[in-house]
């Protein structure tokens, strides 16, 4: 670890060891470096941002700076004999090219460097070269990492992001690419996070199995800041079990190390966790929580897991408390994670939060999958947000922009079952009903909307009535029923292109059902 030292410095005999100071918590996360510790990253063939502000900026004030010691190095872990893999950083430098081409599918903003994927692009031939053979010789260094704070769902805290430069999001894709062949086929069929073939509708359909086979006690565990919390040690030790290449574990290392960008300029160093936004990281999170996946198939429990979301189902509330007190001591003394107690409970799977889903079981057949509470909420406020009064927009493209969100969510939902049919019904009218409102707003003034609506239909007399009468707010007016309801009729928005979700659920529900009638058929023609 190094250290500034100052001149003429006298050091005292026998100075005894700072006492901290009882009830102050240190922070997690990492320490302050100075920021003139830069990396020795690739140069790259053409001006960043960053240097281009280091120039302008060359003899004048500093960005700030909070110094303190640089972090430990990171211990060699342990190869286990008969174990390792052949995940060579040869393979890393092979596979560039594909990596790039996934960062630049997955889009994403630039790094603390400033350089957007398509500048990086317009260099690849230039690059690849040299980052081949920095990779190769051990040179390589990974740059910095960008904070970004987003909003928790919920809307309570924040959750906060690290984006690589994109050359280094291209190095972690590569190695990601190398690596996932090597534990994918290891993996628990029980974890659907982050894994080929699988995800949230999968992870439901297992726990819908266990549930109907009569597990209908949930233990719901909640990590706490779990991808702040990973033990860069024990992460690489683990890795050391299959890799044999030093230097890929030294360059994973070096990742796990990268310094983080603040918003405010100041850079700290990493001293435990996997940043959340780099192409590597779901993978390292799953190698984490192997090791308690492969404890929980060991004990014979029935478990779901996806990503740090996990739920174990056993047949009564009495195990469950058993279970949960076990598999925390598991997680907190052997994985050195944290169990959030708040978060985490025993109880009825009807009334749990897993994936944005809810499971009611049922007297007879599978339980119902049904939206949870939360997600409803979501939905309805994201709604809001795409209908705002004074839109700004024309309805049409409001009409896509509700529509595009409604697809990708109904890609997600679409496993529910009809027990959510009253919900998928009253989202349906709540949109209709925001959209008469925006009409109603662009008609603006009163003789206006009442010439519309008879134009589409409304009698003369009523339209007056229901619009003229009294003071109303376009909100209060939008729900009138016998004026604009008649005229802004469902038709009316279904012609200019608006998606129903009641409609789309009923189709997906009679395509499953549909195999089961066939077979239904087929038995009365045989008896």
């Amino acid at each position: 670890m190094t250290q500034q030292k100052s001149e003429n410095r006298v050091v005292p005999q026998g100075r005894r060891k700072p006492v901290p100071t009882e009830g102050a918590e240190r922070p997690r996360g990492g320490k302050a470096v100075p920021v003139k510790e830069v990396n020795q990253q690739l140069a790259l063939p053409f001006a960043t941002a960053e240097i281009s502000r280091a120039d302008r900026g060359a003899g004048g004030a500093e960005d700030p700076d909070r110094s303190g010691p640089a972090a430990h190095k990171v211990p060699k872990a342990k190869v286990k004999v008969g174990e390792v893999g052949s995940a060579r950083i040869e393979e890393v430098a092979d596979r560039l090219e594909w990596a790039f081409g996934n960062v630049a599918a997955n889009k994403g903003a630039p790094g603390p460097d400033r350089q957007t994927i398509a500048q990086v692009g317009e260099h690849l031939g230039e690059i690849l070269p040299r980052l081949r053979a920095s990779l190769r010789d051990g040179t390589y260094q990974p740059g910095d990492v960008r904070r970004v704070w987003i909003p928790k769902a919920g809307g309570k805290g924040q959750r906060g992001l690290g984006i690589p430069n994109v050359i280094d999001r291209m190095v972690q894709e590569a190695v990601r690419l190398v690596l996932e062949p090597v534990y994918e086929p290891t993996f628990h069929p029980s974890s659907h996070g982050f894994r080929p073939g699988r995800g949230c509708q999968t992870a439901i359909a297992e726990a819908r199995s266990y549930v109907e086979e009569g597990y209908q006690v949930v233990v719901d565990l909640d990590l706490e800041k779990f991808f702040d919390r990973v033990h860069h040690q024990r992460l690489l030790s683990r890795l050391a079990e299959r890799v044999e290449d030093k230097r890929l574990l030294r360059l994973i290392g070096q990742m796990l190390k990268a310094k983080v960008v603040l918003p405010d300029g100041v850079k700290v160093a990493t001293e435990e966790g996997v940043p959340q936004g780099g192409p590597l990281s779901p993978l390292l999170s799953n190698i984490v929580l192997d090791e308690l996946d492969q404890e929980l198939a060991r004990r014979g429990l029935r478990f779901v897991r996806y990503a740090d979301d996990q739920n174990i189902y056993v047949r009564s509330e009495r195990a469950g408390n058993r279970v949960m007190a076990s598999v925390t001591r598991f997680i907190e003394r052997r994985l050195r994670l944290k169990v959030n107690e708040s978060k985490s409970a025993v109880a009825r799977p009807e009334t749990r939060h897993f994936l944005g889903y809810r499971l009611h079981p049922q007297p007879a057949g599978p339980p119902e999958v049904l939206l949870s509470e939360r997600s409803v909420k979501r939905l309805w406020e994201r709604i809001r947000e795409l209908t705002p009064r004074p839109a700004g927009q024309s309805l049409k493209a409001i009409i896509q922009g509700i529509n595009r969100y409604l697809t990708g969510w109904l890609g997600h939902f679409r496993v529910c079952t009809p027990g959510i049919a009253l919900d998928i019904h009253n989202t349906d009218a709540h949109i209709r009903r925001r959209l008469r409102a925006i009409v109603l707003k662009h008609w603006k003034r009163q003789r206006t909307i009442v010439r519309r609506l008879i134009r589409l239909g409304v009698h003369p007399l009523t339209a007056r009535r229901r619009v003229y009468g009294g003071r109303k707010s376009t909100w209060a007016l939008s729900a009138d029923g016998r004026a604009v309801h008649r005229g802004l009729r469902n038709a009316y928005f279904i012609e200019r292109g608006l998606m129903s979700l009641e409609e789309r659920f009923a189709r997906v529900w009679a395509a499953l059902r549909a195999p089961e009638q066939l077979r239904l058929n087929l038995d009365a023609a045989r008896s």
